[in-house]
Parts: structure tokens; sequence; C-alpha cells
């Protein structure tokens, strides 16, 4: 089981940058997927997450109406789309599956508690 996150990078404010997160060694037709952020000395936060399904997804507030989350199962593939990107979006970005759905989504999907598998971080750097 194994989750890669990439398309991090330097981007001026303003900008956008697509997040990708392939899974391999399972499907994401069981699997929600989040996505959380880590800035220096500061918790991991939640930032998105899309149900297994497709049908459901989230956003932090801070990134409503900038990010989008999307997946492609026939890739095996979830993407986060960020647009209008913030000096204070700079963190490295995590995904992550979980096997939590419906209520339970709806209510916990910001925690990272509720993750069983992690990938590597993606460094994303929101500078002039």
């Amino acid at each position: 089981v194994q989750l890669q996150a990439s398309g991090g990078g330097l981007v001026q404010p303003g900008g956008s940058l697509r997040l990708s997160c392939a899974a391999s060694g399972f499907t994401l037709d069981y699997y929600a997927i989040g996505w959380f952020r880590q800035a220096p000395g500061k918790e991991r936060e939640g930032v998105s997450c899309i149900s297994s399904s497709g049908g459901s997804t989230y956003y932090l507030d801070s990134v409503k109406g900038r990010f989008t989350i999307s997946t492609d199962n026939a890739k095996n593939t979830v993407y986060l789309q960020m647009n209008s990107l913030k000096a204070e979006d700079t963190a490295v970005y995590f995904c992550a599956a979980s096997l939590l759905t419906t209520t339970g989504l709806r209510d916990y999907w910001f925690s990272p508690l509720e993750y069983d598998y992690w990938g590597q971080g993606t460094q994303v750097t929101v500078s002039s």
C-alpha cells in the first residue's frame, strides 16, 4: 500500500499548482482521500477530503473557493487544484487514505488520526 504525492513547487502569490496523489496496492473505490499540510512549527491540518465515491468533498474554510479536490478512479489518483495561492499556504502537503464514510467522514475528515495510510510530503512554497 503506497501513496505518492507530487506536484509541489515554488509559485508566486496568486499563482496555481496542482498536486497529485497516486495510490498503489489498493483501490480508491473504498477509501476517502484527504490532503493535509504542515507548516514549520505548526500542527498538521486538514485541507480537503474527497469521499470514496467522489460524491462528497470537504474543505478547510481558508481554502474554500480557491482549492478543488477531484478524483480519477481509473488512474487511482486524487488531485488538489490550488488557485490564488497565498503565502500562508506555504507548507509540506501530504495525502492520506481513510476508511471513513458518510457521517464519520463528514464529522472527522480533518483529523489526521482517522487516516490509515500516508504518502510522503510535497513542498509548496508561495513567495515572490
